[in-house]
Formats: C-alpha cells, structure tokens, sequence
C-alpha cells in the first residue's frame, strides 16, 4: 500500500473523517481510510508492475522481461531474424515466391549446437557434484575455448566436457579425482586424462598442482570422522610428504593412507576399502602407502592428538 496525495484521493473522502488521508491500495484498487479503514473507492488503476517481483526469491526468472537473457558464449544469441536468400531447393519462400523471414534460434551453426549440448552436459554432471554456478560459468568458457581453437578436432565433445569440468574444478580451488568426474560422466577415466593432458598441452592452462590438504576436508567429511582425526591426517600426510617417505605417490593416495592412519589412532577406525570407496584410490595402493609411512609414525602425528590406540599398537599394514 502507499498514500496518494492526488488524483482520485483528491476527489474521494471519507464520510466520517473527510480531513484524513486515504491510503491507495494499488494491487486491490481500493481507497481506504486511515483512520477507520473503510473503503470509500474501488477500481482505482494499478499503476504499478504487472507481475509482483520479490528480491528475495532464489528464481532468476523476470516475468516482466521477454525470452531468457543473452547468453555471450553463443555467436547468434541475439533475437535478430534474418531472410533466406539463394535460388537453392532448401530456400523457404512465401506464397508469392518471396523469401521468408526465419528466426537465428532455428538456424544455429553447428559450433552454437555443439557448445549447447556441452553446456547442458556440464549442468548434468555439476548437478550431479553439487557444484555452484560459478564453476559452471568457468567450464563452459573453457568448452567455448577449446571448441573454437579446434585444437582437439575429432575427440569426443562428452571427453571434452568432462575434462572442462575436471579443470574448472582444480582452478576454482574445489579438485574433483577423475573418478568422481567419471561417476556423473559417460567417459572413462583414461579417455578424461588423456583430453585433459590435451587442453593443458595446446591452451597453455595453468593450474596449481594438487596437494593432500585439497581432499582432506571432504573426504573425512564424507567418512564422518571429526575435527581432530582431520586435523591429524593432515599433519601426517603433509610430514609424510616433507619426509619424501611416499615418493611417487599421488596426493590422493597419500591423503587416504593418512587418514587411514588416523583414524586407526582413534576411537572412530575405518579399514582402507572404506576409505578407498570415498577416496577413489584402490585398497592395495593404500596399504602401500600407509606401510611406507608407519615405521615413521611418531615423528608425523601431531603432539596435542590423543590416541585412542597408541603407535606401538597400529596395524603395520
């Protein structure tokens, strides 16, 4: 509601109380007393916006807007028509023989159709990781840029997709494993690395290399171990590196064998298949990394960790 000064509040009052303002109810169309709420007039012009809009609302839909916003990553995403011309079979004409407008969205080239259907796959497989959009903006850049460059000409626009993601992810500062892009993805893993190790090789992307403090967080997350039993399997996996007792070892495997380390330290134990199902990493690598490292237990576990289960009494492997 909002107080009119003008125009029918002028000309309408109340019986009662003729000296007090009246209030406009826009969305209703009424008049309305102030001071005892009767409505002295109806049917008064909603000046305002036809649909209602809340600021609030998580919808990025505008009623008052026509058609979706235009999305820069497609070269024809204007609303602009075009006419047919050519004396070709396939030219569509009118009546009278005259050449008839078409709309640019059913004549797409195919670089706008290819990079349609990696963007729809990208939303699939972010959904699926429960990605944010931001990261999402950043693979389909990264499709737009690898498709128009035409360096991987011939490779699987799905691989290609993946491989976006997998990046997207790594330079956003959230790293997915490459199985994890293979579980919400058709291609396999060998497939994914090799278009990866492609795009670093003829774009020239940079990327920070992956360390053991990436994965940590979410995998003891998902493992449901606390705060403390984190905070020691990054102690140790991070000494472990600092020691180059697991030379070779990619930083996956060395985060799980910490945490497997770990969490046999306290009350909360997890055996290497568990860890290796959320971790992605086999359960022989992770034996084979947990037995490089726990003859050097004591020097890699944090001082402040209370054991549970004391060094000495660890599993060896």
């Amino acid at each position: 509601m909002a107080s009119g000064g003008g125009g029918l509040s002028a000309l309408v009052k109340c019986p009662e109380h003729p000296d007090i303002p009246l209030i406009e109810d826009y969305h209703a169309g009424d008049m309305i007393c102030s001071q005892c709420g009767l409505v002295v007039g109806d049917r008064v012009i909603d000046v305002g916006s036809e649909w209602r809009t809340f600021s609030n609302e998580k919808s990025t839909k505008d009623n008052s807007r026509v058609g979706a916003a235009e999305n820069p990553l497609f070269d024809g995403s204007d609303m602009s028509t075009m006419i047919a011309t050519g004396t070709g079979s396939d030219t569509v004409r009118d009546e009278f023989g005259k050449p008839m407008y078409r709309n640019n969205r059913t004549t797409r080239n195919s670089a706008d159709r290819t990079l349609m259907n990696a963007i729809r796959e990208i939303a699939q497989m972010a959904d699926r990781l429960n990605l944010p959009k931001m990261l999402v903006d950043r693979a389909n850049a990264l499709f737009k840029q690898v498709n128009d460059s035409k360096a991987l000409k011939g490779r699987s626009n799905e691989a290609i997709a993946a491989a976006c993601m997998y990046i997207a992810c790594r330079q956003e500062g959230v790293p997915r494993t490459f199985k994890e892009i293979c579980a919400v993805s058709k291609i396999s893993r060998k497939d994914i690395g090799r278009v990866f190790k492609l795009i670093l090789r003829n774009l020239e992307t940079r990327m920070d290399l992956i360390t053991t403090g990436d994965f940590m967080s979410r995998f003891c997350s998902n493992l449901e171990l606390s705060s403390a039993v984190q905070k020691a399997a990054t102690s140790i996996a991070r000494k472990a590196v600092d020691l180059d007792l697991v030379p070779g070892r990619s930083p996956i495997s060395v985060a799980a064998a910490a945490i497997y380390m770990a969490s046999q330290a306290s009350e909360n134990k997890k055996t290497p298949k568990e860890i290796g199902d959320i971790a992605g990493v086999a359960e022989v690598t992770i034996r084979q990394s947990y037995k490089s490292m726990i003859s050097r237990a004591a020097e890699l576990f944090p001082a402040d960790f209370k054991f549970h289960t004391s060094i000495d009494n660890l599993p060896l492997n």
